[in-house]
């Protein structure tokens, strides 16, 4: 009988033995759960799977699923990367009636996999949406002492300030940037007047935004960014663009504008030159 419907598609086979029922498309997290079907009882979405399902990693439904099982199962498929931990029952969820690692044990096991700004964006997304907290992030390492990966998340709960909220690849390099000239005093994704700008200088009255030339570009987008900067000027605020270009091929010269124009604003806090 399978194969009679192998044969004339009413079924797709996706692992040995799981199967995708009609011609239609996929319906969402198909991939995911066939997945844990694969991989038999005690299978659990991880990893980038996991942050997909939590909305903290954009993650392709074409890329490999991520999964963990109990460290006495053995796993192997393909289109499956397979981990092997004991988790504790606080580390479980639900969610699309599948089961997959909570939000703080999925940021430990992406410290393993991210580079540290990617890390420090899904951290403090998730704390921002109250997905994980620091106590239990802190948590997680104590529990975990060893796992490869740890010294990064530990780097990043004892930054000044905290992890930062950023939305793109190029407010991190800004971030990066204030981190290294050590300028302090700013919020990051802010909101000021109804909208929400990039950096912020609360008492200064200045923001910095970071415009990257996709997001911006259309009419619509045109109309709605002069709409944002003149009620925010209007409302007594400095407004500063700083394009990703800038910060990649004359990091140099964005810092010393932002220096300049943080002055003219009354900054008076600290400013390190940068070397090379």
């Amino acid at each position: 009988m399978i194969r009679t419907r192998l044969g004339d598609g009413r079924l797709n086979e996706v692992h040995r033995g799981v199967y995708l029922v009609g011609h239609t498309a996929p319906p969402p997290h198909a991939y995911e759960m066939a997945a844990l079907l694969a991989c038999g009882p005690g299978a659990m979405l991880s990893h980038r799977s996991a942050a997909n399902l939590w909305d903290l990693v954009s993650y392709p439904a074409s890329a490999p699923v991520w999964v963990t099982i109990p460290p006495e199962r053995c796993a192997t498929r393909p289109r499956i990367k397979v981990y092997r931990a004991a988790l504790e029952v606080r580390d479980i969820r639900q969610r699309y009636r599948m089961s997959l690692t909570s939000p703080p044990r999925t940021i430990l096991d992406l410290a393993a996999v991210l580079d540290t700004p990617d890390l420090e964006a899904v951290v403090a997304e998730a704390q921002y949406r109250r997905l994980a907290t620091e106590a239990e992030l802190k948590d997680q390492v104590e529990r975990n002492r060893g796992k490869r990966g740890l010294s990064s998340l530990i780097a990043l709960l004892d930054l000044p300030g905290g992890p930062r909220r950023t939305r793109s690849p190029a407010e991190r390099l800004m971030l990066r940037l204030l981190r290294r000239a050590r300028i302090d005093g700013y919020e990051t994704n802010a909101n000021v007047h109804g909208y929400e700008v990039d950096f912020l200088w609360r008492g200064l009255n200045f923001a910095v935004e970071v415009d990257g030339y996709d997001a911006h570009s259309g009419r619509i987008a045109f109309e709605r960014d002069r709409l944002k900067i003149a009620t925010l000027e209007a409302n007594g605020l400095t407004m500063m663009p700083v394009t990703g270009r800038q910060l990649r091929i004359d990091e140099r010269g964005a810092l010393d504008r932002l220096v300049a124009a943080l002055r003219r604003s009354g900054y008076a806090g600290p400013y390190r030159r940068l070397k090379g």
